[in-house]
């Protein structure tokens, strides 16, 4: 599919089926991650794949929506700010290049078949844990990937003119 197809066709999915996702599409998601942009291409991220088999009271606890334990996997992305790039103001790039990375995997899943659904209001202590972070990273978004149960309904969008301002 074309990219403007693509960016159209994504949308949040919040029922999966129980498929297994296959190894060379999950390896094709998370390839697409590794080659997003960063800032001074520090790619100070790692990607946690997570089985969501058995795992229903921590995702629960992570977010406390059924739906995350349907898709047969969740995909975490978590930061080492001492390791990013900062700017002269002192602003911590670390939660935008993770963005990046996370859009690039979840747009590579779209392409694919597969869906996924961005979250970012998840619980971080329960993220820390899941995930076993040192102290020194920070848990910035998850999602759940698999194949989806439901269909995307028409996106509501605000008019461009309301977001562009050109000087």
């Amino acid at each position: 599919m074309d990219f403007k197809e693509l960016i159209r066709a994504r949308y949040s999915c919040r029922a999966y089926r129980n498929n297994p996702v296959e190894e060379e599409k999950l390896a094709a998601v998370l390839e697409a991650a590794r080659l997003a942009p960063t800032a001074c291409n520090r790619q100070a991220f790692r990607l946690y794949v997570v089985p969501t088999a058995d795992r229903q009271q921590a995702l629960h606890q992570l977010y406390g929506r059924e739906w995350l334990a349907q898709a047969p996997l969740l995909i975490g992305i978590a930061g080492e700010p001492g390791r990013n790039w900062v700017r002269r103001d002192g602003r911590n790039y670390v939660d935008v290049d993770c963005a990046i990375a996370m859009d690039h995997l979840i747009l590579q899943a779209a392409d694919l078949g597969l869906g996924t659904c961005w979250i970012g209001a998840f619980d971080p202590a329960a993220a820390r844990q899941l995930l076993e972070l040192p102290p020194d990273w920070e848990p910035i978004a998850f999602t759940p990937l698999g194949y989806p149960a439901d269909k995307s309904r028409p996106k509501t969008r605000k008019p461009l003119e309301e977001l562009v301002v050109r000087l």
